[in-house]
């Protein structure tokens, strides 16, 4: 954690020199930006494999969801404060500031108390290959863990593209609203995820409380899906119209509550592979989690434009909704048989 957000914060100033010389292209800022996402990729892991170490295990849900409300409030805030400075700084300070910012992480993180226990031998390409085959056979000989990974991997795969594929489509091609109104939708799914997350940590912090979450957060899955598809309806566009004040507020309170359901599912399901996977295994399993949900967002998304050429909008959503309820009620069947939960 400590070297990449060195690292990060090295690629950033890198960024302001050059911005400052002159030297600004975009084949840079593209090249810049895929590594610091290959540095967050390495960091990620690290942070969820060292949780359950940091806290005792009845407080996983809560120190999840702490995590998960503090991201998602950056994300809320960062555009916000970035716009700002950038009109009043220019992009030369704001990149400096943003270097400095991974430079204070770094520091704090070196005063985490942790204990580490390191592997002798060598950490050549043929070990990392060792480690991924055992982390792989991991999650296949651990049923809970195996169940959740592929409910992820569904779930992501069908929900998130509903954000970035399916709803600037539809309202760009059959609403009539502003940009403006459009950002305010964006706001709102923003916040819908951050009191998802501090919800989930206020009902349901105790350990023997997750299952209940996840129950919940399925449940306002379907039916908010359900009510998504129908106000897609060409029917229900012509009845309310798709201009008025009153269909734009019941779009927000779907989105809304759909990014609260997915909220009530991601840190209970994070909080139950973490009390399932030993201290040995943690990082290397959540860096597989990470490719499980961030790998099926855009192949979901291919699907979603593909699918879209030949089908039309309201009813692949429909069909949508369905494959998820019958998803959601086949997983939540199988994991409650499981003794562990």
């Amino acid at each position: 954690m400590v070297t990449t957000d060195f690292a990060s914060a090295i690629v950033i100033l890198a960024l302001a020199f050059t911005s400052y010389l002159g030297k600004m292209s975009i084949t840079l800022l593209l090249l810049l930006q895929v590594i610091v996402a290959i540095l967050n990729g390495l960091f990620d892991p690290a942070t969820k494999g060292m949780l359950p170490q940091l806290v005792e295990q009845d407080k996983l849900t809560q120190a999840n969801s702490a995590v998960a409300s503090l991201r998602t409030l950056s994300a809320l805030m960062g555009p916000v404060i970035g716009a700002a400075l950038y009109a009043k700084l220019g992009i030369t300070i704001l990149f400096f500031i943003n270097s400095i910012s991974f430079f204070l992480s770094a520091s704090s993180e070196m005063f985490i108390e942790y204990k580490h226990s390191s592997r002798e031998g060598s950490r050549g390409i043929q070990e990392i290959v060792i480690d991924l085959t055992k982390s792989f056979k991991f999650i296949f000989d651990n049923k809970l863990i195996r169940k959740l990974c592929v409910f992820f991997l569904i779930i992501y795969a069908l929900i998130q593209p509903i954000f970035t594929v399916v709803l600037p489509l539809f309202f760009r091609t059959k609403l009539n609203y502003s940009d403006t109104q459009y950002g305010y939708l964006q706001m709102v799914i923003i916040l819908g995820a951050l009191f998802g997350s501090v919800l989930v940590g206020l009902l349901f912090g105790k350990d023997k409380k997750v299952t209940k979450s996840l129950m919940i957060g399925c449940n306002m899955l379907m039916v908010m899906m359900l009510a998504f598809s129908v106000l897609l309806l060409p029917s229900i566009l012509s009845q309310l119209g798709e201009d008025t004040l009153l269909y734009f507020l019941l779009l927000l309170g779907v989105l809304c509550l759909l990014s609260v359901s997915i909220m009530f599912i991601h840190v209970p399901v994070q909080a139950l592979i973490q009390r399932e996977t030993p201290n040995e295994y943690m990082s290397r399993i959540f860096s597989i989690v990470g490719i499980i949900t961030k790998g099926g967002i855009p192949l979901g998304a291919l699907m979603y434009g593909f699918i879209f050429d030949s089908i039309e909008m309201h009813r692949i959503i429909f069909l949508v909704s369905l494959l998820i309820i019958l998803i959601s009620v086949v997983c939540l069947t199988s994991l409650l048989r499981l003794s562990d939960i």
